[in-house]
């Protein structure tokens, strides 16, 4: 097989001399074996360094990304931080509403919204970006329940609110009519016997006619002429509070009318035992008698 020949036949043209070109066959197979060869070696580096720089130009670019995501990681946490102060503010405010209007305050403890449970993720474990994912998402899952349980106890504070916007509404707080005080409430002499009785309300006087108003929201529970009191509106305002008027000249309401503040019920007048035109204006709550001036904020 070494010894054995190829040979090749070389016509340039019909004009030129023909020429033979002999080679042993071993020497033409390792030529075509070592060609081949260095054409695979030469696609295969070829390959792999296109690989190489894509993966360096890929390399680069996930590198820029990460260092682009380290920075909104970074201004995320600084925006959380403001959030937190933020919510500081409104937790302080909350409490300061509580403790303005007598509503129950929160147990610090309750605050705290405490978790636990499995071990989690080690920390250890992760390049410095994923370390800030992790306790960055971490930070807005405490804001979250945060925000949520401050609003839960905002709803509270408003209903709490409401509640006691109602009981204000509801309860007598101006002057059921105008004039002068012309007695007292308290132990007083009786202008008839002169003996020192316990006047139940105050006595304002005025001319007849002179209208008198609702001191509240309420709802008209009596209308009569009694012997002493005349003629008579008693008003349930709610909350434990009924309200009197006595010695009108004229009722303006019927039972079960519904009032708001400031509604006209009647006129000043003098029916009933009274020495002259004036309203007799009683407090009552849960059964027992007050002083009206001790609820009256406007004046006369």
């Amino acid at each position: 097989m070494f010894k054995k020949k190829l040979t090749f036949m070389i016509v340039p043209d019909s004009n030129a001399v023909s020429r033979q070109l002999s080679i042993r066959v071993w020497y033409f197979w390792a030529t075509l074996a070592l060609t081949i060869v260095l054409l695979f070696t030469s696609f295969f580096l070829a390959s792999e360094y296109i690989k190489t720089q894509i993966s360096d130009a890929e390399l680069i670019k996930l590198q820029q990304e990460n260092q682009e995501l380290s920075q909104k990681y970074e201004e995320i946490r600084w925006t959380l931080a403001e959030t937190d102060n933020r919510y500081s503010e409104l937790v302080k405010k909350e409490i300061a509403l509580r403790q303005v209007f007598g509503l129950p305050e929160i147990n610090l403890e309750e605050r705290q919204l405490g978790i636990g449970g499995p071990g989690g993720v080690s920390m250890t474990s992760l390049s410095e970006t994923e370390q800030l994912a992790y306790t960055t998402e971490a930070e807005v899952d405490r804001l979250l329940r945060l925000s949520s349980f401050e609003l839960e106890k905002y709803a509270e504070v408003e209903a709490g609110l409401n509640d006691l916007k109602d009981r204000l509404d509801h309860t007598p707080s101006i002057w059921p009519t105008k004039g002068w005080l012309s007695r007292g409430f308290g132990m007083k002499n009786d202008p008839f016997t002169g003996y020192r009785k316990l006047h139940r309300g105050i006595d304002i006087s005025n001319h007849t006619g002179t209208p008198i108003f609702a001191p509240a929201e309420g709802r008209v529970k009596t209308v009569l002429t009694d012997r002493g009191m005349g003629k008579m509106i008693v008003i349930d305002h709610g909350y434990g509070f009924i309200t009197r008027y006595g010695h009108l000249s004229e009722i303006l309401v019927k039972r079960g009318q519904m009032l708001s503040r400031g509604d006209v019920i009647g006129k000043m007048g003098s029916t009933g035992y009274s020495t002259g035109p004036h309203l007799h204006y009683e407090i009552w709550k849960h059964g027992k008698v007050f002083n009206p001036q001790d609820y009256i904020l406007n004046e006369m």
